[in-house]
């Protein structure tokens, strides 16, 4: 139970705030009254599968990416499409092989992501509308993320 508590509370801080080091996040709990260690935090961070995301200043921070479970079929699909990510002010485009725009679009849709609000596709590009620009900076990193192609 403390465990689920500790992880919820994590999300929320990282969520909220811009938490670039693992003592950070470790210092955030314990303002927060969580007794944790360096050692607890990165077992933590392992375990909810966080990852480093490119902030729109440009720094990182730590992040959610919905990387597990089902959706891995879903970045299966990018992974395999995908040709090249831009961005257009708050719209992403994303190039893939020819014909495969639909899937990934559908793919894209499938991962949830809040930021993005939908996608529409044609043969080779899928067009992401993202709510803000700062927000596009930050999906178009979460993809090339895991796409593994930073």
């Amino acid at each position: 139970m403390m465990k689920r508590n500790r992880h919820e509370k994590i999300l929320e801080l990282i969520e909220k705030n811009e938490i670039v080091t693992q003592e950070e996040l470790a210092a955030e709990l314990k303002k927060s009254g969580y007794d944790v260690t360096q050692a607890t935090v990165s077992r933590d961070i392992r375990a909810l599968g966080l990852t480093k995301v490119q902030t729109p200043s440009g720094g990182q921070k730590y992040a959610m990416i919905r990387s597990q479970d089902a959706s891995g079929k879903y970045i299966r699909v990018l992974r395999d499409s995908y040709i090249s990510i831009d961005q257009a002010q708050n719209l992403l485009v994303l190039k893939t092989v020819s014909g495969m725009a639909m899937a990934a679009a559908a793919a894209l849709d499938a991962l949830q992501m809040p930021e993005i609000v939908g996608c529409i596709a044609g043969d080779d590009t899928v067009m992401a509308a993202v709510r803000t620009v700062q927000e596009a900076t930050i999906v178009m990193g979460k993809v090339r993320h895991m796409l593994g192609v930073e």
